[in-house]
C-alpha cells in the first residue's frame, strides 16, 4: 500500500476524533511502503483534527494531499487555511466540473463558481499552480451527466487556456474521474430512468488494460471512525474488504500494527467497479491511460 485515503469528515458530530487521527499517524509511520496521505470528506478542512493530521504527517515524511473544497477556504475560522497549506507544501487538488459559472452553480449550488475562481486565485498568490513549483494544484473534472470523461489531454488543454486567459489562473493537472453509478448519482439516474442504460455504457467499454493500475491494488480508505476499506467507492458502500471472497470481513486501524497484513488480500468488488475501467480508466488520480 502507497497512497492512504483519510475520510476525515466534515464539520459535524461524524468527525474524526484526536485518538482515531493519532492511530492513523502511528500505522502510517509503521509502514514504510505507505507514501502518501490524502485527506477528504466533502471539506476536510473544516474537520478538527485537519491541521493534526497534515503536521504529523509531514513530520514523518509523507506527502500530504488536501482534497480542497475551495469554498471552505471563505468559511468562518478558515482565514490562514490557505497559508497553513502553503506552508506545509499541502498538494491541493480540487474540483472545478466546468471553466463557466452556469455549469458549476447548476452542479454545486449559487455563487459557487465565484468563491472557487476566488479561491484558486488566492492560491495562485501563494504560489500554487505555477509551472516548477512545489506547490500541486490540480483540478478534477467530472462529467455532468451520464457519459464517460472525454480525452484528459484534451480537456486539460482547454482549461489551462480559458483559466489562464479569464482568470489568471495557472494549475498543474487536470484529473477527470468517471461519474461511479452510486449514491447521489445513482438516485438521479434511477429518477430520470437512466440506471441500467448507464451502467450498460460502463460495461460496454470496459477495458481490460486499466486493471494493472486500479487504485485499489495501492491504496486503502479509512473512515473517519477507523474502518478500513479497498476505495472510497466501497466505503461509501458499506463494502468491507474482500467482501466478495474467503477473507471478508470488517476491519479497523484496531486491528492492525501495520499494512503489511492486508499486503496481497483479495479487493471487495461490485457493479460499480466498471466505473475505474470503463474508457480510459478512473482512479483518484485521474484517468489511467493517457
Amino acid at each position: 500500500c502507497h497512497h492512504c485515503h483519510v475520510e476525515a469528515g466534515p464539520n459535524r458530530p461524524e468527525t474524526m476524533d484526536r485518538r482515531t487521527a493519532d492511530r492513523v499517524l502511528a500505522l502510517a509511520q509503521a509502514s514504510p511502503s505507505l507514501t502518501t496521505l490524502d485527506l477528504t470528506g466533502g471539506a476536510p478542512e473544516l474537520q478538527p483534527e485537519f491541521r493534526h493530521l497534515v503536521l504529523g504527517g509531514r513530520a514523518i515524511g509523507l506527502e500530504i494531499i488536501d482534497r480542497c473544497n475551495l469554498t471552505a477556504l471563505f468559511q468562518p475560522g478558515q482565514e490562514d487555511t490557505a497559508e497553513f497549506l502553503a506552508d506545509n507544501e499541502v498538494r491541493v487538488i480540487a474540483s472545478l466540473p466546468c471553466t463557466t459559472p452556469e455549469t458549476v452553480d447548476a452542479q454545486r449550488g449559487r455563487s459557487v463558481f465565484d468563491r472557487s475562481i476566488e479561491a484558486l486565485q488566492l492560491l495562485g498568490r501563494l504560489g500554487y499552480g505555477r509551472a516548477g513549483s512545489s506547490l500541486g494544484l490540480d483540478l478534477v473534472y467530472n462529467p455532468a451527466g451520464d457519459s464517460l470523461p472525454g480525452p484528459q489531454a484534451d480537456l486539460e488543454r482547454r482549461y489551462r487556456h480559458e483559466l489562464k486567459a479569464e482568470f489568471g489562473i495557472e494549475f498543474h493537472r487536470l484529473l477527470t474521474i468517471t461519474n461511479m453509478p452510486i449514491k447521489r448519482f445513482a438516485h438521479m439516474l434511477v429518477r430520470e430512468g437512466k440506471l441500467e442504460s448507464y451502467q450498460s455504457l460502463l460495461v460496454d467499454h470496459f477495458n481490460p488494460a486499466t486493471v494493472p493500475e486500479l487504485m485499489c491494488r495501492t491504496m486503502l480508505s479509512i473512515s473517519y471512525d477507523g474502518r478500513i476499506f479497498d476505495c472510497d467507492f466501497n466505503q461509501m458502500l458499506a463494502l468491507p474488504m474482500g467482501a466478495t471472497g474467503p477473507e471478508s470481513k470488517e476491519q479497523s486501524i484496531w486491528d492492525l500494527e501495520d499494512l503489511r497484513s492486508i499486503t496481497g488480500r483479495a479487493i471487495a468488488t461490485s457493479s460499480h467497479c466498471y466505473g475505474c475501467t470503463a474508457g480510459a480508466g478512473s482512479s483518484c488520480g485521474g484517468a489511467l491511460q493517457v
